[in-house]
């Protein structure tokens, strides 16, 4: 994977921040797109399932950066091959990779193109903010165990974390963190 598909990566850079409407692939990333779904329609095929071995295993977790090119760069892809691309989008890893993504610093020159975006193609996670005060309905980061220190508003209730990198990954993506969905279930 990572000596491979060097078209579409240099083409597409790994950017889990922003989506693209179109850009312009040339024929080598469509040559490589082509190849992938080859692989990818032989793999399904031998399994008969979802994934590439049938369950969610480690060779899904290698393609889940090119399902993220796939899906941030409205790449042309087959029906079968988008299929694939959306169960990546919608696992709980990817969310919470994405999630992660969004709190780790402004991108670098290198990530940016120049192309139209557009929202991205996932799940639109639930609106929460960054709240000032440690008022929070729970006491202990749904983490970390630790006492609360930031805080996040969500649907009119109040949460609160260890740090703020406890509350900005939740708040890029609250439905992907299990234990916040607990708390918010509770």
């Amino acid at each position: 994977m990572h000596a491979g598909f060097g078209a579409l990566r240099s083409h597409c850079p790994m950017n889990l921040r922003v989506s693209y409407a179109d850009c312009a692939p040339t024929a080598e990333v469509l040559a490589d797109l082509a190849r992938l779904e080859t692989l990818w329609a032989w793999a399904k095929a031998q399994t008969g399932g979802p994934w590439l071995g049938g369950e969610y295993s480690a060779g899904d977790a290698f393609f889940a950066p090119v399902a993220a090119r796939i899906a941030g760069y409205n790449l042309p892809v087959s029906a079968q091959a988008r299929e694939y691309v959306q169960a990546h989008l919608v696992h709980p890893s990817f969310r919470r990779w994405r999630a992660m993504a969004q709190v780790d610093g402004a991108d670098q020159d290198y990530y940016r193109r120049p192309w139209p975006q557009r929202p991205w193609p996932g799940p639109k996670p639930l609106s929460a903010q960054a709240v000032e005060g440690p008022q929070a309905e729970n006491a202990a980061c749904p983490y970390s165990g630790q006492p609360v220190t930031h805080v996040l508003a969500l649907n009119g209730r109040r949460f609160g974390f260890c740090n703020a990198f406890c509350r900005d990954k939740t708040l890029a993506d609250p439905e992907a963190w299990p234990a916040f969905v607990a708390l918010f279930q509770a």
